[in-house]
Order: structure tokens, then sequence, then C-alpha cells
């Protein structure tokens, strides 16, 4: 069992020790805030085992979460309670049938212990997988999208978009300005486990799909909201932190704006670092290295940082995890509860999230809106696939998204409620070029000005992860 557990892990040079592998980090633990913030605008990501927890939460709570970012990761109740299925299938692939996850899901939702899954047909859905990465294969991420397509359906056009074209490691990826020197080329798959790819900004391109266009980020060196330590056993309690693998703290960021109760709602962001990229294990790299936080500090949003801990096989009655990963094969409870509402882990960032917006004023008034939209952003491109988002129209239900193609001529490619659209179907290395009209008491309003983008050419077949070369990415 404890080299089934390692084997995947080998490449990531696990220290002996984990928690003495990174010096303490000083924490002046405090009460997590209760701000102005409004639950249901509330969205989570992650990297490996967070993306696999990410995908858990916002299944489980998809009432609540408006979208998810997954980064490396798979289906929902892939591992069915089992390590060997965890670090087999869902690692390496082939995944388990899509059956194995729709089946929990659909249970689960009927006797109430997740959400309905027609909310999932609401969410803006973000994946990732680079065609670097050895540790999660694509097959697991691919089948992840088949399980949001199963359940988002012909109506659910534009809310998922699948980034595949990156040649990146097994990591976050972060733009390459001075201040990420220090970081990792990106198809490397080591620790910190966040690479720096050319201009691509994983956290701005995450958080416009699902809110929308954003401000343009703060530069990290003039960010003016806090970076706060919180105590976590209060949300752990009757338990432990670490007798469910969470740490003493964890971090939350606080744009300016919102450390006060009043002005428009603020909204949050919950980050899910990955294995062995705890606090513990590579200090507050994800928390302060990743960009969250320099475009929450412009756009009104909170940025969550829970933190598991490790715990080795030595320790008597505790779950063994010597690599600190989020419960995402049952680890707490050997049952399918660990996806579910009642999953331990799942309990304490819904509480955490709880505490966190318990200071919302639905009278706060809401940021102001454009009135004619402007042209669309283009957000991120691949192969086949452009990401628009654009900023709310004032009195719109619905956006209607028109494209033009080789043959100059607009036509509608799909309607939606949200503030992106992820337009799919597209040629490799072709221009096409986008209108938006904001739907208001039924009818159309003004045209908005046209974006343009070229698709990225088709991402070259990789047969050994990790040493594949790749081109500096377009974005």
């Amino acid at each position: 069992m404890h080299s089934a557990l390692r084997n995947p892990f080998s490449h990531l040079a696990l220290a002996a020790t984990l928690a003495a592998a990174v010096p303490a980090i000083a924490a002046d633990l405090q009460e997590l805030p209760a701000l102005n913030a409004a639950i249901r605008e509330s969205s989570i990501s992650g990297l490996s085992s967070g993306a696999f927890m990410a995908v858990q939460f916002g299944t489980a709570w998809s009432s609540t979460i408006k979208g998810v970012g997954v980064i490396s990761g798979g289906p929902f109740y892939c591992a069915q309670s089992n390590l060997v299925t965890a670090m087999g299938a869902c690692m390496q692939g082939p995944p388990p049938s899509l059956r194995v996850s729709t089946d929990l899901a659909d249970r689960a939702a009927k006797s109430g212990d997740i959400d309905s899954t027609n909310n999932l047909k609401r969410q803006q859905i973000y994946l990732f997988h680079g065609y670097n990465d050895g540790t999660v294969a694509r097959s697991v991420t691919d089948a992840l999208a088949k399980f949001y397509e199963h359940y988002v359906g012909r109506d659910g056009k534009g809310h998922m978009f699948y980034q595949t074209t990156l040649g990146a490691g097994h990591a976050f990826v972060v733009p390459d300005p001075p201040q990420t020197a220090d970081l990792n080329d990106c198809p490397a798959s080591k620790s910190p486990f966040i690479n720096r790819c050319g201009r691509y900004d994983q956290a701005g391109v995450i958080l416009q799909h699902i809110y929308g266009a954003l401000n343009a980020p703060r530069d990290p060196g003039s960010i003016s909201g806090t970076i706060k330590s919180y105590d976590q056993t209060s949300f752990t309690s009757p338990s432990r932190p670490d007798a469910l693998s969470l740490g003493r703290n964890g971090y939350v960021f606080v744009p300016k704006d919102c450390e006060t109760l009043t002005g428009p709602a603020c909204r949050v962001h919950i980050v899910l670092h990955g294995c062995e990229q705890n606090v513990e294990s590579v200090g507050r790299q994800v928390v302060d290295k990743t960009s969250f936080n320099a475009w929450a500090d412009t756009n009104r949003i909170i940025v969550l940082y829970p933190q598991t801990t490790a715990r080795e096989l030595w320790l008597p009655l505790e779950p063994y995890n010597p690599l600190g990963c989020w419960d995402w094969w049952g680890y707490l409870s050997g049952d399918n509860s660990y996806a579910t509402k009642s999953g331990a882990q799942i309990r304490v960032i819904k509480s955490m999230l709880d505490a966190l917006t318990a200071g919302y004023r639905a009278d706060s008034g809401a940021v102001a809106r454009e009135k004619v939209p402007d042209a669309p952003v283009v957000n991120d491109t691949s192969d086949t696939s452009v990401a628009l988002a654009w900023r709310p129209i004032s009195g719109a239900t619905a956006y209607r998204v028109s494209r033009a193609g080789p043959d100059g001529r607009f036509a509608p490619v799909g309607s939606i409620a949200t503030l992106s659209f992820a337009d799919s179907g597209l040629a490799p290395q072709s221009s096409y070029r986008w209108r938006l009209t904001a739907i208001i008491n039924g009818a159309e309003g003004p045209t908005s000005a046209e974006a343009t983008a070229t698709t990225r050419a088709r991402p070259p077949q990789c047969k050994q992860p990790g040493n594949c070369p790749i081109a500096a990415p377009a974005k």
C-alpha cells in the first residue's frame, strides 16, 4: 500500500519528512472574517487532488457554486473509495466508465446527499490538461469533460472551455513577469508545481470564464489587499484539524474594497492546492504566486486558500496521507460519502465559505452595468475553441453570440445567461469574428463591436510527457 501510493509520484521527489522540508511558517492566526460577499457568486478551482476535490465540491454544492476550474483533474467519484483505482485508472487511465460517476451523482441528488444535478447546467467550467503532464493522463480529464457534457446537454452549449494545447506539466500556470523567475519552466512536473508558460495567465482565464470580463489585474508589487491567516480548528471541531488531514491554519486574500460591509457585494473564489503543495511542503507559494490575488484585488473577489496536512503511516488512528492530498478517494471515510455534502473535508470547506459570506447585505447595491455591449474579450483560445467574456448589460436576462468564419457571414452560435461563452467546434489555425447582443425584455438589444481571434495549432502528440518540445504560448 505504501509503495502503491508513492509510485505515481516518484518523479515528484518526495522529501523524507514533509513537515521538515520547509521551515515553519509564522502564522498570526485569527478568525475568518464575515464579509459582504454573495455566497451564490462563489466559485472553486484546484490542481490535481485539489482539482478532484473542486469537482466534488462543485457537484455536491452545485446550487451555491457558480463555476469550477479544473487543472489536471478527473471525473466525480472516479476513485470509488479505492486507493488502487485512484492511483491507477484515475491517474494513468483508462478511467472508469461514465456511468460510475453519473450513477452515484443521480442517486446522491435524489437522496439529497448532493444538490440537484440540474444546477450543473448553469455552471461555467474550465478544464485544463497540459500535454507535458505525465502525472494525470489526458484520458482522465477527457472523462471529466464527458461527465459535464452528460448533464449540460445540448442546452448547455458555451458553458465548458477545455484547454489542451499548452505544453505545461503537472502545475498551475502563471505568466512570465520577473516576479516568477524562480518558478519552473512550462514542461516541468516538480515542486512547487507552478510553471511559467509565456504570457498564459491561468488564474485570469479561470476567473473571467466564471465571472465575465474583469478589470485588469494589479501589478504583484502594488496589490492593496491583505493576506490573512486564519484558524481552521473551529471548522473541524469536534475533530482536530490533523485528524481530517487538514492544517492548523489556512489563508484568505481580502481586497481592500471588501474589507468593510459597505458598497457592492464581493464574491469568493476557493483555490485548492495539489498534493505536496500545502504550506508545509512549499511554503506560501500557491497563495502568493499563482496570480489569483492580482486579479482579485481589482475585481472585488475574495480568495480562500484552505490547507491540508500530511499524515504518515506511523501516526496511530489517523488517515494515511503522506503527500498532503485532498480526500478524493475516501481515505477519511472508506465509503462514497467523501464526494458528497457529508464528506468531512467538503463539510469543512463549506463551513469556511458560510463564515466568510456571513456579512452579506442584500441591499448593498450592484456593480454598475453597461448599457451597450463592448466587443467581447477573447479570454483564451485552443485549437478548436475560443473562450469569450463580457461585462453585464443593464436589464439583460441572456446574451446571444454570433460568429463569422472564413465566408464572412455572421450566424448565431448560442445563447447563454452567464457573462462568458466557450465557442467550440472550430478549425485549428483559423480566424473568426464574434458579435454579442443582449436579450432585454425578450428582445435583442444593440449589437456589440466585433472581437477577432485565431485558433491555436493542434497540439503535437506527446509520447513522453515532460520531454515534449513546446512553442511559446500566444497568451
